[in-house]
């Protein structure tokens, strides 16, 4: 057993002031969202596109299929890259999750038949999935605690200027009087490997979490990457107990059953709350995401090419969510915030589905409708990435992430674009109304768990709302 150690630095940490170096690491690191929004967005933008016969002649229960594909890819990523963060490192996995989500989005451009497109989206998948567990870990051990639920929200919200970047995209790539129909979807990928290359070069400068390395007993380096900051962040420190002691026992890496003791022994409150969060945010959202394009196209005949024109403010709008209403994550607390905005979504996207299926829409109005719904539930699906990755001791964060994003997208994800691109297959408005109102039953029943098992985290370190494994062990 290695002896004790005494160190200041996740004080150290939560106490420094917000600086250009925080807005140039979370730059980097929270740029995964883009991507992930990219390629949502350019996955239901070509959708009516690849059922031409002159690109991959797809069903559309294909299309659908092709969404799952993605998602069971980015299920399986992230519960192994997930346990790869938690023992090898944040900055090694988030380099190598990226330039798999490169290589992947690359060959998804080059795709010859349906086949090939399954298999690289699954592949795309994996490496956005193994993102969010190095992504959010990092993150979540550098930023302030006072602030880390607005930032983390915020960042979430880049997921819709990445949804913005696909569809303004798509608008011109999509458009047959600029780019035959064979070939615009393949630029529009092509889009997201130029942008994914790019981001490599700006996680250069992103140092390793000081907190994991003093788990894993490189104390030193930890506290010369902290002075490092320290040196280029002005002013003085926001709390009294800035340089406060927390005692650990390194440890080299932490066995699996130790995990899943914590996890579903000693946790499993938090465990049955981050399940139910990540699953109802997971259906709600990939139901209608991957499909929009279908909605728009078959039951409001839309053209293929005019579809990302409905998206565009959309997407923009739903950046608003975080940024406006975040900062109330860490004043009236977490616990008030996610059950409203949970409970909220869930109402109207059952209202809008009533006056859908009464034929009470147009597409600009479905659109506008689909704006406001998620204008509230972007901060609602953000919260439940924030709740499990501060709720969990930081030895198994990156898991705890990768297993409920995982275990969520797998009960509430993987499932709901086949299923939503079979009741749209149907043509029938009624069949996709029930679709609908289970999305928000979903969000009324996470709303009631988070009433029930919430954890009070806003302004809190990370270390006071989960004990260290290894400051627990003597």
């Amino acid at each position: 057993m290695s002896a004790a150690i005494q160190t200041d630095i996740p004080a150290r940490l939560d106490a420094l002031p917000w600086s250009r170096w925080h807005t140039k690491i979370v730059t980097a690191l929270g740029i995964t969202w883009v991507l992930d929004g990219l390629e949502v967005t350019l996955a239901g933008a070509v959708g009516a596109a690849l059922r031409d016969p002159r690109a991959l002649n797809l069903s559309d229960s294909q299309v659908g299929f092709s969404a799952t594909c993605y998602l069971l890819g980015a299920v399986v990523g992230a519960l192994f890259f997930g346990y790869a963060t938690d023992r090898h490192g944040r900055k090694k996995l988030f380099f190598l999750t990226l330039a798999l989500y490169v290589a992947a989005t690359a060959a998804t451009a080059l795709a010859w038949n349906a086949d090939a497109y399954f298999l690289f989206r699954a592949l795309t998948g994996a490496g956005i999935g193994g993102e969010y567990a190095a992504i959010n870990s990092a993150i979540d051990e550098l930023i302030p605690a006072r602030l880390r639920g607005q930032v983390d929200l915020t960042i979430n919200a880049t997921f819709w200027i990445g949804a913005a970047l696909g569809s303004g995209a798509t608008i011109v790539l999509l458009n047959p009087a600029v780019l035959p129909v064979g070939l615009g979807w393949r630029f529009a990928f092509g889009i997201g490997a130029l942008l994914g290359a790019g981001i490599l070069f700006l996680r250069r400068a992103v140092p390793e979490s000081p907190r994991w390395l003093v788990i894993h007993g490189r104390k030193p380096e930890a506290d010369a990457i902290v002075a490092g900051i320290e040196t280029r962040v002005e002013g003085e420190p926001d709390r009294e107990d800035a340089f406060a002691k927390t005692t650990i026992y390194p440890r080299k890496s932490t066995p699996l059953r130790e995990v899943a003791r914590t996890m579903f022994v000693e946790h499993r409150r938090r465990s049955v709350l981050g399940l139910t969060l990540m699953a109802a945010q997971a259906f709600f959202y990939n139901a209608i995401f991957f499909t929009y394009a279908l909605v728009l196209s078959e039951f409001y005949k839309v053209p293929a090419g005019k579809v990302s024109e409905y998206l565009f403010p959309f997407a923009l709008g739903n950046v608003l969510g975080p940024v406006l209403l975040g900062r109330l994550f860490d004043s009236v607390g977490r616990k008030p915030m996610i059950v409203t905005t949970y409970a909220l979504s869930g109402v109207l996207l059952a209202g809008t589905g009533f006056l859908f299926a009464h034929g009470m829409l147009t597409a600009m109005t479905q659109s506008v409708a689909w704006t406001v719904i998620f204008f509230v539930a972007s901060c609602a699906a953000s919260s439940a990435y924030l709740t499990v990755s501060e709720v969990f001791p930081l030895e198994t964060r990156a898991l705890a992430i990768s297993a409920f994003y995982a275990t969520g997208t797998l009960v509430g994800g993987v499932a709901a674009p086949y299923l939503f691109g079979y009741l749209i297959g149907t043509g029938s408005k009624t069949n996709l109304l029930w679709g609908y109102l289970t999305g928000a039953a979903l969000m009324l029943v996470a709303a009631g768990a988070e009433a029930w098992l919430g954890v009070k985290a806003e302004r809190q370190s990370l270390e006071s709302i989960a004990t260290p494994l290894s400051s627990r062990t003597g």
